[in-house]
């Protein structure tokens, strides 16, 4: 019988019919069983009258499988496989985790450090593998990408490959996708895997000359299907159902975009991450819906993440907080240390936030639509953050609420656990109080200094009695509000980091 790693891709292939189009006329779908417990799966054509089953066991020992289908060649088919233990570094998919946070299926935490090279699959084979060699170095693990190739300034070039099929006419046949196409996405995704990157895969967007965004809502439908039966096995997937969907809604009205979620809740049976992603920062979907695992957003303005958590009750993604650059428009032209400042404070309000870079390039080679090389410096910050906050990751860092422990609303603060941070952003005290421990007792406390991204022992010194409060006015003698201060060098984008010095 044959043996895979537990949350690895189980593959059984079958001969069937290649005469009309079986990519509308041919239905299969598989069953998985292990003891009582039943797991549906649905097939997909392949092309050249090969058809597949891709499955991904969640739990180890024996697992059968009977296929049902409407032709004959097809139904009634069985197999099996054991599944034993997961491979090293493999934690199975991403979930939802204690409400705003995410973790793997082992419980692993997970905390998305993301960026976003839309069109990178669709680029020369040799800049393709520029790309991964980038990601292997560069400390993302989790990359937004579409299906369907990107028409837009800077991205201009014919894809790789045709996602459909071409008829006589040489038009694309959207009732035929290209098999060739999907195979190379899907190795592309299986590659990010190996890296430890999940593939937020864009499912639509409204940038496009080849007709993909005007298909029927049939089409659709059956587009939609195809891709959870193919990719839905990898444990390395997320689902962005569209980036700017708000941009496509005179194509595909609201109630399409729901029925699209369902598709995804009938077809991928792991549940993976599910979300869609705005263009007018005001125009978010409602992400209260049931069907819907995380806020998938963009908007500048990190500091209402609180708000949006508020809002929906589920975990905060915020995609493009605008992107490090030089382009012309104002989104792609921010600076380094203002993408790093939006990533500490949106991770410090209980979020998460993703990188883009956007400098312009004689041959448009920009990271951001292409992939290829990171040339800016925000990246190199943003690993580091990653690196800080995951040696204490545990429930979530969790925001502490500035109006009650912090003097004002530009400094941003987050506990997990038994270690709380605060990161000061723009202001540059000399000396800070608010917020630290107000128990006494052994403390290993550290200054952070986000950009040149150093962790060393911070200067304490005895609290003082007599301190602005957050509002400006003197405190009469009391009681300090903790029981020690930290005396800082008066420079802006630093953070503080306080745990017990004895830790279990």
């Amino acid at each position: 019988m044959t043996s895979i790693a537990q949350w690895d891709v189980f593959e059984a292939s079958f001969a069937g019919p290649s005469s009309g189009n079986p990519f509308v006329e041919v239905t299969l779908e598989g069953f998985f069983r292990q003891h009582s417990r039943v797991v549906r799966v649905p097939g997909f054509y392949d092309g050249d009258g090969v058809y597949r089953l891709r499955f991904m066991p969640d739990n180890p020992w024996e697992w059968q499988f009977t296929t049902r289908a409407n032709v004959p060649e097809l139904d009634g088919r069985t197999g099996g496989f054991t599944a034993g233990a997961p491979r090293p570094g493999v934690h199975g998919p991403v979930r939802v985790a204690n409400r705003f946070h995410f973790a793997h299926a082992d419980g692993t935490p997970y905390l998305p450090f993301g960026t976003t090279c839309y069109a990178w699959t669709h680029q020369p084979l040799a800049e393709q593998a520029k790309t991964l060699e980038t990601l292997g170095r560069a400390g993302f693990n989790k990359l937004r990408m579409g299906v369907f190739p990107k028409d837009y300034p800077y991205n201009v070039n014919e894809p790789l490959h045709d996602v459909y099929q071409r008829g006589p006419d040489g038009r694309l046949d959207f009732d035929r996708p290209n098999p060739e196409s999907f195979r190379h996405f899907e190795t592309q995704v299986q590659a990010l895997g190996a890296l430890g990157i999940q593939a937020d895969i864009i499912v639509f967007h409204p940038y496009d000359r080849w007709g993909y965004s005007e298909m029927s809502a049939a089409q659709d439908e059956r587009y939609v299907t195809y891709l959870a039966a193919r990719l839905a096995a990898y444990h390395n997937v997320w689902w962005s159902l569209a980036n700017e969907y708000d941009f496509l809604l005179d194509t595909k009205p609201m109630p399409q975009w729901d029925r699209f979620f369902h598709l995804l809740e009938e077809n991928d049976p792991y549940g993976h991450p599910r979300s869609i992603h705005n263009g007018d920062p005001e125009a978010n979907y409602d992400h209260r819906k049931p069907w819907v695992s995380h806020v998938c957003i963009q908007n500048w303005d990190v500091k209402r993440t609180p708000e949006w958590r508020a809002a929906y009750g589920k975990p905060v993604v915020n995609d493009e907080p605008e992107y490090e650059g030089d382009i012309v428009h104002a989104w792609g032209s921010i600076s380094a240390r203002e993408l790093v400042h939006r990533f500490w404070t949106t991770a410090m309000r209980g979020g998460y936030a993703g990188h883009g870079e956007t400098f312009s390039h004689p041959e448009d080679l920009i990271w951001w639509a292409k992939g290829g090389e990171l040339r800016g410096e925000a990246w190199k910050r943003i690993g580091f953050l990653r690196q800080v906050l995951e040696e204490d990751a545990r429930q979530g860092f969790e925001p502490i609420d500035p109006l009650t422990r912090y003097p004002g609303p530009r400094v941003s603060g987050a506990r997990d656990g038994d270690t709380t941070i605060i990161y000061l952003g723009e202001p540059q005290p000399v000396l800070w109080v608010a917020g630290l421990p107000q128990e006494t007792g052994a403390y290993r406390v550290e200054l952070i200094d986000t950009w040149n991204m150093t962790v060393e022992p911070a200067s304490i010194v005895p609290a003082p009695e007599n301190h602005p409060t957050r509002h400006g006015a003197v405190r009469r003698p009391r009681k300090p509000d903790a029981a020690f201060a930290v005396a800082l060098p008066g420079r802006p984008h630093l953070a503080i980091r306080v745990r017990p010095e004895r830790r279990d």
